[in-house]
């Protein structure tokens, strides 16, 4: 007992040289630098299970983007979740995405194949399977719920123009098919934008403008010569109020046999290289050899400079064409030279550029010797039975001095004594006397008088005094005042990007174009007049005008088209409507008193409808939507009512089917389609295309 107590003693003690040894052994390792290791078998410590830090959307989110890609961030480094690991359900169906986590693994996102269904409940869960990288996993399923936003706009989106058109032969091999929306989008990918060579999907990319109202796709490669493509928008496409497109949309078009490797070049201007005298309203017009891509005509590509100071202005390109316009935002100076330039930037549809950068300079006329023209009036000269509480409008030929245009310049009269009024100048190039209640007589004699104290923008004053009469009827007129269309009025058509008819249609009146070119006036045949101002046509019966016609039609179209959209913007804006949403927009078999009509939807005419009223009553027609006229319907006029009285604001597109006859003016802020054997009379004023299917038009 005595030597196995002295034994233990001996083992215990670390002072012992035996004992320190193993001591020194133990706290530095075998070789001396290892840090202290646990004896075999002493348990140690598991890692923490992770937990989920936050989640977005938040849990109970109302109103979430229908594009929402739900996430949720963990308190540590995850492996990578799959489907197993992360699902969204729609009640008790589960959404189809794809899920990634982040490179530090804090972050898993689940993103859906396509948009989320708007106005409806979803529930994200996180199972409990999910593992840490520290090989711990999560304690227990996380679900979390949002539902998605309603419907902000119930109306569906339609697709207002595709291009190149639908049939389209001869296209450019470096093409990038594009669809116009008529309201904005959600970003559309390539899910929901598809182009197709025979069964053969055509690799590229897809994008939408930041005003959600156009998307592009772009092939990765130029396109094969001499080959068919289909586009196609598919239904999945969702509109940024909510509504998705209600069918897919599809077209198809050829492309070039064989790409076309020739530079472009500028083939001419307007005006010319070195003119003298150019008026000061002239707008600019450049010709290429070739189509060109207009994403690459830009104000950085395309300059008015004027000693090297840059002319601000807005630019103008038709559809897939080959004319550029640049009218200046203001009157250019007089007796001054002038260069335009356009850069190597600019680029054809098969992305060649010019070989060398192109510019040209003119002169502009003395400003005194461009004194402004009255060019229309209303009432018109000598007219007789003229409503008792009418307007005297006039529109001038150039932007003019508001200050110059008072009670002492605009004067009524009858005979030599002055009527009371009020006068105010605008919009756009015009001025209004506006007669005080009771003030005019019935079957009088009226004359109304500009002197030369009004001025245009230069100082310029009328050259001569400026008068015209006419003679009142016995009533007022009832419902609103009539829409002020300027110049725009002195057309049956007049149209931004194309006019284009099946022949044979016939239009009574002028067809104007701008600043699209003449080349997109298709199907009319047009023979140039000698002096290249305007175009004849078997199917007018009247002149057809284009951007790129002889001075002075670019100018004239210039002024034109701005009187449109201003008329287009006065028949939009007028307040309190005596009818707000009548039958839901379903006009069809009713008969419209004059007054001022609102619909903050599309408008059908699936019956004929009677307009009804006196000779000079008004009527004015405000849809945000759609204005669709059924085949073999009318629009009946009686009581005297009067074409060029009644006008139609529409914010859509406007469909005449087969057969119907139309009857007022439409200003339409997209497109006109005239289908076969449809007539109207009245005016087609038209921000994009007008399409007539042997279709009749007579100006009234």
């Amino acid at each position: 007992m005595e030597n196995a107590l002295l034994h233990r003693k001996t083992m215990a003690s670390p002072w012992t040289p035996f004992g320190l040894s193993v001591l020194l052994l133990t706290l530095v390792g075998c070789n001396g630098n290892d840090a202290p290791k646990p004896m075999p078998g002493t348990p140690v410590a598991p890692a923490a299970a992770p937990s989920i830090s936050s989640v977005a959307p938040a849990d109970a989110s109302p109103a979430v983007a229908v594009a929402v890609q739900p996430s949720v961030v963990f308190d540590q480094p995850m492996n990578a979740l799959g489907q197993g690991n992360f699902t969204l359900m729609q009640g008790t169906t589960q959404v189809p995405g794809t899920v990634s986590t982040s490179a530090d693994g804090l972050t898993a996102t689940f993103a859906p194949s396509s948009l989320l269904v708007p106005g409806t409940a979803f529930t994200a869960t996180i199972t409990a399977g999910a593992m840490s990288s520290a090989g711990t996993a999560l304690a227990a399923n996380h679900s979390w719920s949002f539902t998605t936003v309603a419907p902000a706009n119930p109306v569906a989106p339609l697709i207002s123009s595709v291009t190149p058109a639908d049939a389209s032969q001869a296209v450019a091999v470096a093409t990038q098919p594009y669809a116009v929306f008529d309201q904005p989008m959600i970003a559309l990918g390539q899910g929901n934008f598809t182009l197709m060579q025979g069964t053969t999907k055509v690799p590229g990319t897809v994008s939408t403008s930041a005003d959600g109202l156009t998307a592009t796709f772009a092939p990765s490669s130029w396109l094969v010569p001499g080959s068919l493509f289909t586009a196609t928008i598919t239904a999945g496409a969702m509109s940024a109020g909510g509504t998705a497109l209600a069918a897919n949309h599809v077209w198809s078009f050829t492309t070039v046999g064989t790409a076309n490797l020739t530079p472009p070049t500028v083939s001419s201007t307007s005006p010319a290289a070195s003119t003298p005298g150019v008026d000061p309203n002239a707008t600019l017009v450049a010709t290429f050899s070739k189509v060109m891509d207009p994403l690459t005509i830009t104000a950085a590509s395309f300059t008015l400079k004027q000693a090297g100071t840059p002319v601000t202005g807005v630019l103008g390109f038709g559809i897939d064409g080959a004319t550029v316009t640049f009218a200046p935002t203001s009157p250019l100076a007089g007796s001054t030279t002038y260069t335009a330039a356009l850069s190597t930037s600019v680029k054809d549809q098969s992305g060649l550029a010019l070989a060398a950068p192109f510019s040209w300079s003119f002169t502009t006329a003395a400003a005194s010797a461009i004194s402004p023209t009255i060019t229309v009036t209303n009432p018109i000269n000598n007219a007789s039975g003229v409503a008792l509480n009418a307007s005297v409008t006039a529109n001038f030929s150039k932007a003019m001095d508001v200050t110059t245009i008072t009670g002492s310049t605009f004067t009524l009269k009858q005979g030599t004594v002055p009527v009371a009024g009020k006068v105010v100048a605008g919009p756009g190039n015009s001025a209004t006397f506006t007669p005080l209640p009771g003030a005019l007589t019935a079957s009088t004699l009226y004359t109304a008088t500009l002197s030369t104290g009004v001025k245009d923008l230069q100082g310029d004053a009328l050259t001569a005094p400026f008068a015209w009469a006419f003679t009142t009827g016995a009533l007022a007129a009832k419902g609103p005042a009539v829409v002020n269309l300027g110049t725009a009025g002195n057309y049956a058509i007049l149209a931004k990007t194309g006019v284009s008819t099946v022949p044979a249609s016939t239009v009574t009146g002028d067809i104007g174009l701008s600043p699209a070119a003449a080349s997109f006036l298709t199907g009319f045949s047009l023979t140039a007049d000698s002096t290249n101002v305007f175009s004849t046509s078997p199917q007018i019966v009247g002149q057809a005008f284009a951007a790129n016609y002889a001075v002075p039609t670019p100018t004239n179209l210039t002024t034109a088209v701005s009187d449109m959209q201003t008329a287009y913007v006065d028949a939009a804006s007028r307040p309190t409507p005596d009818f707000l949403n009548l039958e839901a927009g379903n006009i069809g078999g009713l008969t419209l008193a004059p007054g001022l009509y609102h619909w903050t939807s599309s408008v059908t005419i699936p019956t004929s409808v009677t307009i009804n009223g006196g000779a000079n009553d008004v009527w004015i027609f405000q849809t945000t939507g759609d204005l669709t006229q059924s085949s073999a319907t009318n629009i009946i006029l009686s009581g005297g009512a009067q074409a060029k009285n009644i006008f139609w604001q529409i914010a859509g597109q406007v469909t005449v089917g087969t057969g119907a006859h139309f009857e007022g003016t439409m200003l339409c802020k997209t497109q006109v389609t005239l289908q076969t054997g449809a007539t109207m009379n009245g005016r087609i004023l038209a921000q994009t295309l007008v399409a007539l299917q042997q279709a009749t038009v007579t100006q009234k």
